[in-house]
């Protein structure tokens, strides 16, 4: 028999805390709840979550900077922001300090849950993913993460930066899908410093002269228009 699913429900708003409470319940899920931004970051500190749901105003400490704190420490626990806060600049925010999905208030039940249950089948399938090697090839091409170099398509030896490796290691490890630019944001340039979308785009071009026959028609290294970046590969 499987384990439930676990959700940390963080809503100070006592009659929306216990109706969701009570139909998450219902779609088999353990649920614990916390009524303050405090009270999350103890739940955490001493139990494993599957998700986490998270008010943004919230007693104590709000929830985005529950969210923040929350990244330093599990950068991988599913977060989904609930929020009556609903332009795009608030959203952005979100994502930006380590949201992996932004619902605003009033939001469709039916909705919640299915976002819900997005996140936690993609968490479980990124769990179960092997970790790539040290040494990585592809077409011609071979990369060492471990020395920072790789072996571009003419054969030649080329030093990559920390970065550079962070982000290849992060598309490899994503390879056929689409890698968000918040994603990137929070694993390669942490969360003080953000980049603007061109210096992620020059790292992307960085990548077709290293590794593309024809860089102009990519095989490997795809920026997918206001969305992210992918790296493909049969």
């Amino acid at each position: 028999m499987s384990k439930k699913k676990s959700i940390l429900l963080v809503e100070d708003e006592e009659n929306l805390q216990e109706a969701l409470k009570l139909n998450l319940e219902l779609e088999d899920y353990d649920v614990s709840s916390a009524y303050d931004g405090a009270e999350a970051l103890k739940f955490v500190q001493q139990e494993y979550f599957d998700l986490m749901i998270l008010d943004v105003m919230l007693p104590e400490i709000d929830g985005i900077s529950v969210c923040e704190t929350v990244r330093l420490s599990h950068p991988d626990l599913p977060i989904l922001i609930l929020s009556a806060k609903n332009t795009s600049a608030d959203r952005i925010l979100g994502l930006k300090k380590g949201a992996d999905d932004y619902l605003s208030k009033p939001f469709n039940l039916e909705e919640l849950l299915l976002r819900v249950n997005k996140l936690l089948v993609k968490s479980e399938r990124l769990a179960s993913r092997t970790p790539i090697e040290e040494v990585y090839s592809f077409g011609k091409n071979k990369i060492n993460f471990k020395s920072l170099e790789c072996i571009d398509k003419e054969g030649k030896t080329i030093f990559l930066t920390k970065k550079e490796v962070q982000l290849l290691k992060l598309l490899i490890e994503n390879k056929n899908e689409v890698v968000t630019r918040e994603k990137i944001l929070q694993a390669v340039w942490g969360y003080n410093v953000y980049p603007t979308t061109r210096t992620i785009d020059n790292f992307i071009l960085n990548f077709r002269k290293y590794f593309e026959e024809d860089s102009r028609n990519p095989k490997y290294f795809f920026s997918v228009r206001s969305i992210g970046y992918k790296f493909m590969e049969d």
